[in-house]
């Protein structure tokens, strides 16, 4: 069995048991002896291979066999020292002693990979993100805890993961005697059904429990799991009182949260709470010009004209990624066929992104933005108060959500707390009557279509 061998079995194996799970527990593995029907594997710690000795050591020997290679059973190691034995015949798994698996404790607890490109240096800084982002600078220098946990939220491609993985590589060079675990709230409720069916939920706990740092990306998914939401719940309080940092992601704020233990939704909110708000045009820009320099490098002579990526921020205001993407095929694209990169070419390569991208708002994004701009919640907003205070700027988000989307009446009041369609026309013409006298509301509204429009 050569490594070219090895290869071709990992490449099966990502289809077998997914990417992310490929990624986390397989590629570490370096193949070091097939001999006498035993493959032999060198593991990072005791318990990275005793877990992958229970749940995939199975589908490593089978896509071994599949390949041609006289496997009865597999091995981890730890250097010279063996971890685990697999009985491959019987497909009976030994557990590993209790010892051993305190002592894997110990050793380290594996969470997901982080990404080397998502670091602060990479991190484009402006406006929308700049709070975020100073919060999360504050958490990465490791000391005492100041607001526990922090919590960020916002859009897709707006940044959350990447300051969730900088916050992590930043911990781990100041203060690498820390142990930091970074994993999703997938990975979590996964890790904890496990235990239960494995009889191991007091290892599970210890295991969670250990950790310096907790961070859990994407919290919104394991609402509505009642289970996995009452070990979280103290998982939480226990890292807490024994103050140790915890930092949590999720695509909206913790009240807004659906089928969200209210307790867990208190406790979320017991930090500093920040938004990433959706970029602005000299965010994207700023961006596009950090990227420019990387592609400039790696295609050199490639010619750029001038108000290229101005047009790019301007036309591409959906996410982050979109827009890096788009980049990344233009220079790729005027690469391959040996001309400059202006504005036609552009146009001509992008067709598809920019129709895709023409602006779409959501009657989310124009509550949210209409929210911070009075300076009131946002669950206030959708929910049932009627102070005016709160009912102005109500009406001014369904006045925009019908004046710049094409949603229906009963759309847009489903989407304001279940309201009906006629109250939503009657804050309609409310704010049409009272923008022809109010100077006020009228420079508000124009404020906020410039600024929901780009």
């Amino acid at each position: 069995m050569t490594n070219e061998t090895w290869g071709q079995v990992r490449e099966e194996l990502i289809k077998r048991v997914g990417k992310h799970n490929y990624a986390t527990w397989i590629e570490p593995l370096k193949l070091s002896q097939l001999k006498n029907g035993v493959a032999r594997f060198e593991v990072p710690t005791i318990f990275f291979g005793d877990w992958v000795q229970r749940n995939y050591a199975d589908h490593i020997r089978s896509q071994l066999t599949s390949a041609g290679a006289s496997v009865d059973r597999v091995e981890f190691t730890v250097g010279t020292a063996p971890v685990v034995t697999r009985a491959a015949a019987t497909g009976a798994a030994k557990p590993a002693p209790k010892a051993t698996r305190a002592r894997a404790a110990e050793e380290e607890l594996p969470g997901a990979p982080l990404d080397a490109r998502f670091t602060f240096d990479s991190f484009v800084v402006g406006k929308p993100n700049e709070l975020a982002h100073a919060a999360a600078r504050r958490v990465a220098e490791g000391g005492p805890v100041t607001f526990n946990p922090l919590f960020l939220y916002g859009g897709v491609g707006l940044g959350k993961t990447h300051l969730m993985h900088a916050i992590a590589h930043e911990l781990q060079a100041r203060h690498p005697e820390l142990r930091v675990l970074y994993l999703s709230a997938e990975q979590f409720m996964y890790r904890f059904v496990q235990a239960l069916r494995d009889r191991q939920v007091m290892d599970f706990k210890e295991l969670f429990r250990s950790v310096d740092v907790l961070m859990v990306d994407d919290v919104q998914f394991i609402a509505g799991k009642d289970s996995t939401q009452e070990e979280f719940f103290h998982t939480f309080n226990a890292l807490v009182d024994a103050n140790k940092q915890i930092v949590i992601s999720a695509d909206r704020a913790p009240g807004e949260i659906k089928d969200l233990e209210e307790r867990i939704k208190s406790r979320l909110q017991c930090g500093l709470v920040v938004d990433l708000h959706p970029t602005d045009y000299e965010l994207r820009l700023g961006i596009l010009q950090q990227k420019v320099d990387f592609y400039r490098n790696q295609y050199r002579g490639l010619a750029l004209a001038d108000g290229v990526l101005e047009f790019l921020a301007h036309r591409i205001t959906t996410n982050v990624r979109v827009l890096e993407g788009a980049l990344t095929r233009l220079f790729a694209f005027a690469s391959l066929v040996g001309r400059e990169i202006t504005l036609d070419l552009a146009q001509d390569c992008l067709a598809d992104i920019l129709r895709s991208s023409d602006r779409k708002l959501s009657i989310e994004e124009i509550q949210r933005k209409v929210a911070e701009h009075y300076n009131v919640r946002l669950s206030d907003l959708i929910g049932p108060k009627r102070l005016r205070t709160i009912a102005r700027p109500r009406q001014v988000a369904m006045y925009l959500s019908k004046q710049l989307t094409p949603r229906s009446l009963p759309e847009i009041g489903r989407r304001f707390g279940g309201r009906d369609h006629t109250t939503i026309m009657h804050g309609v013409r409310k704010i049409e009557e009272l923008m022809t006298t109010d100077s006020q509301l009228s420079d508000d509204l124009q404020l906020l279509r410039r600024l929901l429009q780009g």
